[in-house]
């Protein structure tokens, strides 16, 4: 019996002093060691041109934006102005409704006029909800319409955990997103290079030199403290506690950092702040291709033109972890070879993918360069002539 006892106590010695560590051991996930975002409710950060997830925790939750939202508001205006529907000279009337809205703002007076490119620099810098639904009533024709048109892109990319209500961030029901949502709507927005000529900017002017003159200041205090850092967007509600979307770019690698959920700006900055020098001091990127370079000329039958030059959609690189080389990557277009006009801009007519030893590295989509409108019966004829001899 003392025996039986023995071994009893034993057996519950070993239990103890094992078991924890095996239930922690099973818990543990990718990531979790590195003691980043410990803060934050949720947090990702990604290399911008591969989108590989460099670290995240519970990315994928739902939570209040909150002025993290102009993210796609500013995405749907640059693409506009990529599409040539709308001009950064443009001037922009403001209704009543939107020189309404609370929160964060710019003042804009009802019936009063600004050019796109100061409204951006509001929503940008200042976060103007005021400036932001401006411009969504200016491209959709009602804040409404602009709504589900950011749905209709959310539905476009892939985003699985996001559903918005307004163009703004100001607090309403059923109005969310997630970290990995937010990372994946940055890095299509900054395809478009051009919008860190605004959100990397840490103060200018509204109204320059006349009475109404207004200081803007940018909610992203790491535009100014964190080398390389030029954007993207802050967000701030009670209920969403301190949100950044930051990226920043360095010695040719650009990455896409985000923290939901933060207590305090303190917290939230230095969240963000450790994310990018771990990704900095861990990865670097060798850059493949430019966005627009050209790849090749892809056969249109019955175009007005006989070819579509094929272009690369946004940048193409390779990721790799600090010292490692990747000496035999391959580049391959693979294109669409039954092309029909007619032929719109920017369609998707092919893939170009990048391998490694038999692994795909990256895929990019290739499009369309120019529009090819079908060809008239007489330019079939004279090219059919020209093909014979005739």
């Amino acid at each position: 019996m003392k025996k039986i006892w023995i071994g009893f106590w034993v057996f519950l010695l070993f239990f103890a002093s094992v078991t924890p560590h095996a239930f922690a051991e099973e818990e543990k996930k990718p990531g979790d060691a590195l003691n980043l975002a410990e803060k934050a409710s949720s947090a990702i950060v990604i290399e911008r041109d591969t989108g590989e997830v460099l670290f995240e925790k519970d990315s994928d939750k739902s939570f209040p934006p909150a002025s993290m939202t102009k993210i796609m508001t500013m995405l749907l205006i640059m693409e506009a102005i990529d599409e040539e529907r709308l001009a950064y000279d443009d001037m922009v009337r403001v209704s009543e409704r939107a020189a309404s809205m609370g929160g964060s703002q710019v003042f804009l007076e009802p019936g009063e006029e600004m050019t796109v490119e100061d409204m951006l620099k509001a929503i940008a810098v200042a976060s103007g909800n005021d400036a932001a639904v401006a411009m969504a009533e200016h491209i959709a024709g009602s804040e409404d319409e602009f709504i589900n048109r950011m749905n209709e892109k959310a539905k476009e990319l892939g985003l699985e955990h996001t559903e918005f209500h307004n163009s703004n961030g100001l607090p309403v029901a059923d109005h969310y997103t997630s970290a990995h949502d937010l990372a994946v709507m940055s890095k299509e927005l900054l395809k478009y290079e051009e919008i860190t000529q605004y959100t990397g900017i840490y103060e200018d002017y509204l109204r320059k030199g006349t009475d109404n003159e207004f200081w803007l200041v940018n909610t992203n205090k790491l535009v100014k403290f964190y080398p390389g850092v030029d954007g993207l967007k802050t967000g701030y509600t009670s209920e969403a506690k301190y949100g950044l979307t930051a990226t920043a770019e360095k010695d040719g690698m650009r990455v896409i950092a985000v923290v939901m959920g933060a207590p305090t700006p303190k917290e939230r900055n230095a969240q963000i702040t450790a994310m990018l020098d771990y990704s900095f001091s861990q990865y670097s990127t060798t850059q493949m291709h430019e966005r627009g370079e050209v790849i090749q000329d892809v056969n249109v039958a019955k175009g007005e033109k006989d070819h579509v030059q094929a272009v690369v959609s946004e940048k193409v690189s390779i990721l790799t972890k600090k010292g490692m080389k990747v000496d035999d990557a391959t580049v391959k277009a693979d294109v669409n070879e039954q092309l029909q006009a007619p032929v719109k801009q920017n369609e998707v007519i092919g893939k170009l993918v990048v391998e490694n030893d038999g692994d795909v590295l990256s895929e990019t989509d290739l499009v369309a360069g120019e529009d090819v409108g079908e060809a008239s019966w007489w330019t079939l004829v004279k090219r059919m002539m020209t093909k014979f001899g005739g």
